[in-house]
């Protein structure tokens, strides 16, 4: 009699992966992270480029919104009209740092440069991006110095002041010069308000305010060699006493910046004409409104992008650059309303 031992039958069919079997699990196993991977990778670009677009964007919209703030307050000087100074026989060097040029600039609340190139650059800048224009805006600021959030004088001039007082020593003198204050320290401001009498020096002093000069232009680099074109500005201030410029990184990556300043030929406020250009004084005493024109350009290339477009700013076309750079242009449009509120009857 033979006894047969029994195995559960699971354990009779039993077997490992043929080598056949196992290639092809690893394949598809390959096939699923190849495709995973490439997944990530083409997000992680699109992230990236979306990261970039927005940067981009918020460059370029607070470029736009940096400079129209300040050129709408270009000319304001308190309660001073400067109409009754004489338009300069000259255009001003807005880099110069006397008290007696700061004084013959006062009637042109905006000047600027077209197209710059090796000749024609404001001496108190560099690095500037050949071809571009450069903006000169001036004006007191509208708080007065030490009150509310106002810096104190202990900051730094040059200080402005207008005079409310209708005496022979002031508003009533013949010479505007005795109608404000303009100089490097608060000891030079010697103007009062209303409360006068006709007795010199009598009265409250008046309002106080920081006289600035900007100007504004687009450098080829934001740090010493790091090719990021970088939109700056040159303020003026006053360092122990005397004047100075200090160029001040704004914004980076703005590439290109054209300008077209509306010139008032009527007499009644309102831009009869636009040019890039305005070239007299009296032009430039007159121009009434801005259009700002920005390129801003991403800091870092796109992979796979060839940027083949050309850009119209103002009556200036930007060649495509044929480089891999993503880029995109802002525009605005700015009244001047302390100069043409002047204007009107």
């Amino acid at each position: 009699m033979h006894i047969h031992r029994l195995r559960p039958r699971a354990w009779r069919t039993q077997r490992g992966f043929t080598l056949a079997e196992l290639m092809i699990s690893v394949t598809l196993g390959l096939m699923i992270l190849a495709g995973m991977t490439t997944l990530f990778v083409n997000n992680t670009r699109a992230q990236g480029e979306i990261e970039k677009a927005n940067r981009q964007v918020e460059n370029g919209r607070f470029a736009v919104s940096l400079m129209t703030g300040d050129l709408r307050n270009a000319g304001f000087y308190g309660e001073f009209d400067p109409q009754a100074i004489d338009t300069p026989a000259a255009l001003p060097d807005p880099c110069a740092l006397t008290v007696a040029a700061l004084k013959g600039a006062l009637p042109l609340h905006v000047q600027g440069v077209d197209n710059v190139g090796t000749a024609n650059v404001p001496g108190c800048i560099d690095d500037v991006r050949a071809g571009t224009d450069v903006l000169v805006v001036r004006h007191t600021r509208t708080c007065v110095v030490g009150e509310g959030n106002c810096e104190p004088a202990s900051a730094g001039g040059p200080f402005f002041q207008a005079s409310l007082c209708n005496n022979p020593n002031e508003l009533d003198s013949g010479d505007v010069n005795d109608h404000y204050a303009l100089a490097l320290t608060t000891g030079g401001m010697t103007r009062h308000r209303r409360d006068c009498t006709q007795t010199a020096g009598s009265g409250t002093p008046a309002p106080t305010r920081v006289y600035e000069t900007h100007i504004y232009f687009v450098a080829n680099n934001g740090n010493p060699g790091d090719g990021i074109p970088t939109l700056k500005r040159a303020e003026l201030g006053t360092v122990a006493g005397a004047l100075g410029m200090t160029v001040v990184p704004l914004v980076e990556g703005i590439e290109n910046l054209q300008i077209d300043y509306g010139i008032d030929t009527g007499s009644d406020g309102v831009p009869d004409v636009y040019g890039a250009a305005p070239e007299t004084p009296g032009n430039w005493r007159n121009t009434v409104a801005v259009k700002l024109y920005l390129l801003a350009r991403n800091h870092t290339p796109s992979q796979g992008y060839t940027d083949t477009k050309s850009y119209q700013l103002g009556a200036n076309t930007v060649a495509a650059a044929g480089d891999h750079y993503k880029r995109h242009v802002f525009q605005a449009v700015v009244n001047l309303p302390n100069p043409a509120g002047r204007k009107l009857p």
